[in-house]
Parts: C-alpha cells; structure tokens; sequence
C-alpha cells in the first residue's frame, strides 16, 4: 500500500472518529460523564478486557491450527507459532479497523504469512474458511435473534429495525460468495485472468508465460487445500466452535459492563442480545470500524438498559475496550512488526 493511500485511510478514519466524539460530548457534562466512567468496577473491567483480548487471540489460533494441520509451510521454512499466528491476527484487526467495511485485514496478514514461508494458497484458504466461519456463526445469530425474538428485537430497535435486517442480509450473501469462491476454484482462475490482461493492456505488467504459470500452480494449490478441507470436517467444527465463543466474548463484555456499574433489571440474554443485534446491524457497512453508526444505534438501542447518567459512559468502556483500546495494541504490532521487517530488509542487503 502507497504512503499517500496509507494517509488517506488514517485521515478518514481519524476525521470520523473526530465527528463521532464531538457529536457523543456536545451539549453534554464532560466531567459528570468522566465521574460515571470511574464508578465502574475494577472487578468487572478486568474480564471485559481479557473478553477482548480473547476476541482476538481466538482469531489467531483458528489461523494457527488450520495452517498446522494443512502443514502448509514451505520447505525450509518453520511452521508459524501460535504466538505469530495471533500476531497476525493483531494485524489484521488494525487494517480492518482502519479500512471501510473491514477489507483491509487479510490481504496484510496474507502478506505476512506469506513472508513467513506459508504457501499462498494454503494461507488464502484459511483465511478464507476463517472469513467464512465469522460470517456464517453471524448469520447463524441473526436468524435465531429474528425467529425467536422478532417481536422484543423489533421493539428494542425501533427505527434501526430494518437496519438490523440489511445487516443481516449482507451477511447472507458475504457467506454465499465466499462459500462460492471456496467451492469453484475456476473463478478464481478466470478473475486472476482477468486482471492480468487488464495490468498487461495498462502496461503494467508484460506479458509473461511464467507469470500464467505461477498461476495456475498457484490455483492447483488453492484447489486441494479446499479438497483437504472438505475431507476434514471435524477441523471445520472446531473452527466454527471457536468463532462461536470468539462472537459471544464481545457480547458478554457489554454485560461485563453492565454489571461493572453496579446496575440491576436487565437480564443477562437481553443486554447479549441487543449488542449482538447492534453488532449484525453495522457489521457490513462501508465505514472504517463502524464508527459513527455503532455509537448511534447503542444510544437507541441500550437507553432502557443503562439508565440515569450510565448510557454514554457505558458505551465509552465498552466501545474503547472492544474496538479502540484493541486498535491501540494492534498497531503496537503492526509498528513492532514493520520495525522488524525493515531491519531484515537491511541485513539482507549488507549480505548481498
């Protein structure tokens, strides 16, 4: 990625953020709101944190534990430690925070894998089951959340009502198109076409029959780790398992919350599943982490569960420790990992 787009990503990104906290504090008490920030409970606050943490690292070991079982590293090459696989994960977190409706996540970390010494193909299909999994345990929710408990959901949400179902519907076809492109590897192979004569017609590229080649070892690749895939459903279990905890943590954090500022009447099931009705709404909209939107629909949705003085200062902890604060040690490992990466560029070029 160009410094220039780099720049512009950031500068949206931090221009929406700027709006979202000026539209959250104006007209309101600043230091009332910071009082109420600091009644939460310390016992409570901890496990939000580790939920959120755990949002993460549960993404790491699902990279993990596919690339180890397709032993999909190179000849030479190490396999990834669960250690590097949640860095990766880190990593992803921050470029999806940053970019709109979260595209920039898995190419960054496809580049990292693959500098580690995973294979392409094997690194592009796991981080497409892992996408998949996400996306299906979402739509798996939605449809339980809208079969048995339309009517509460429909009155919780009010006017963000349909909202919630546009969520939820592009979740449905993110998943078909996934679930597309994992199952028929010739649209992969007619697309990677496709942009090659588009880069050759630019002068981008020149033509070249290695490069046709490479592609098509690289789509024979693709084609049998999905083939392995399919021969290892208890691995796909496993996966969607996983992401099922990893979905509830951010869930129960808000209750965590909830529970942190000591208030009482709402049960358990219902502040889960309003932020997870929260979470499918804005899931799939075209803004760098939902910002501006989700902080929107948690004042509309939560104002009858966090009552008196609580509703802004509940959302600033659970919206900073779920997506700001975990953005904050993201990009310690994206800067971190950058730093390292550029010193090897420079050993490797005083070697040669």
């Amino acid at each position: 990625m160009s410094v220039k787009k780099r720049a512009l990503q950031i500068g949206l990104f931090l221009a929406i953020m700027f709006l979202t906290f000026y539209a959250l504090f104006s007209g309101r008490d600043i230091a009332e709101i910071g009082r109420a920030v600091m009644r939460m409970s310390l016992w409570y606050l901890v496990p939000a944190v580790m939920l959120a943490v755990f949002f993460v690292c549960a993404e790491g070991y699902m990279i993990w534990y596919l690339l180890r079982s397709m032993k999909s590293h190179k000849e030479g090459y190490k396999p990834s430690s669960l250690f590097r696989c949640i860095q990766y994960s880190f990593i992803g977190f921050f470029y999806s925070g940053i970019t709109p409706s979260a595209t920039g996540g898995q190419p960054v970390q496809l580049y990292y894998m693959n500098k580690d010494g995973n294979r392409g193909s094997d690194s592009t299909v796991v981080l497409m089951t892992v996408a998949l999994a996400y996306k299906f345990v979402l739509v798996i929710l939605g449809l339980g959340i809208l079969l048995f408990w339309m009517n509460p959901l429909r009155g919780e949400l009010g006017k963000f009502f349909p909202l919630y179902l546009l969520g939820l519907a592009l979740n449905v076809l993110l998943v078909i198109l996934i679930l597309g492109v994992m199952l028929f590897p010739q649209v992969i192979l007619r697309a990677a076409i496709m942009f090659e004569g588009l880069f050759i017609r630019l002068k981008i590229w020149k033509p070249s029959e290695k490069r046709e080649e490479k592609i098509q070892a690289f789509i024979d690749s693709y084609q049998q780790a999905v083939t392995w895939l399919k021969g290892h459903k208890g691995s796909l279990a496993v996966v969607v398992f996983v992401t099922f905890l990893q979905r509830c943590s951010v869930f129960v954090l808000t209750y965590m919350v909830y529970l942190g500022f000591g208030l009482h009447g709402a049960g358990a099931m219902k502040v889960i599943l309003l932020q997870a009705a929260v979470y499918i709404a804005v899931d799939m909209l075209p803004l760098p982490g939902a910002q501006g939107i989700t902080e929107l629909m948690y004042q509309a949705v939560f104002v009858h569960v966090f009552t008196g003085a609580y509703l802004i200062p509940s959302m600033l902890v659970s919206r900073g420790i779920n997506f700001y604060f975990l953005l904050l040690v993201s990009l310690a490992v994206v800067l971190i990992n950058r730093f390292v990466l550029d010193r090897r560029k420079r050993i490797k070029a005083a070697r040669a």
